[in-house]
């Protein structure tokens, strides 16, 4: 027969034992949390990476989205500025995955280099963004990463029939993707993908190697839209 005793001896000794399990866990995991911010901090090193994508976004889509969901879209979207493709971004890639952010805080742009860069990135905001979050992998300064963008995108011919539409297209991405590879010599259907979101075509994203020369890019490609048709609403203004 078990004493009052040996009951709470039993109940210590398991509530020791519990203690133990939970502390062995947590251990555990602040162990793992640790690896792998260690593991990203190591992987996330400024000029550590494979290849860019240059990210070429259809700006009347941008601004058709922003008027839907009530938001101002500020000088990209206004009528007296005709954008069509607009940079969004030149943005370092490993095979898989890719870095951001690898200087925390980011060193202090230009004011004078922003405004420079308004031509191919029609939005302040969106300048310092992708300095902050893109160009401080690059393991170049400022000046250099901004000069990348712009030969870059001098790189990449747009098809003239998507240069300045000026009535909405309905395209098959697919044959976005084949315009932009026969007005680009050496550009695959494997280093290209076309996104969208639910209706229209959002962007064209281009694979190029550190030296700027078309290169493949299997899991970008991976992510291009698979619908059969998507809208191009028309350039605005002009």
């Amino acid at each position: 027969m078990v004493t009052f005793v040996s009951r709470i001896a039993l109940f210590a000794a398991l509530v020791v034992f519990a203690t133990f399990n939970a502390a062995s866990a947590q251990n555990s995991r602040d162990r793992n949390q640790g690896q792998n911010q260690s593991q990203n901090q190591a992987q996330h090193q400024p000029g550590r990476f494979d290849f860019y994508v240059l990210a070429l976004s259809w700006s009347p889509s941008f601004c058709q989205d922003t008027e839907e969901r009530g938001r101002d879209g500020g000088q990209q979207c206004s009528t007296a500025r005709p954008y069509s493709f607009v940079v969004h971004g030149l943005w370092p890639q490993y095979e898989r995955g890719f870095p951001q952010r690898c200087e925390v805080p980011a060193p202090r742009l230009n004011r004078e280099l922003m405004t420079s860069m308004l031509d191919l990135m029609p939005a302040p905001r969106l300048v310092y963004h992708e300095w902050d979050t893109h160009g401080t992998c690059s393991g170049l300064g400022a000046n250099g990463y901004f000069d990348l963008i712009r030969k870059a995108r001098d790189t990449v011919k747009i098809p003239d029939t998507y240069s300045s539409p000026e009535k909405a297209l309905s395209v098959a991405p697919d044959e976005v993707e084949e315009a932009f590879v026969k007005a680009n010599p050496g550009l695959s259907r494997s280093a290209i993908a076309v996104t969208c979101n639910s209706t229209r075509l959002s962007e064209v994203r281009i694979c190029l190697s550190k030296d700027l020369k078309f290169r493949d890019c299997p899991e970008v490609d991976r992510r291009a839209c698979r619908r059969d048709k998507v809208l191009m609403p028309p350039v605005r203004g002009g």
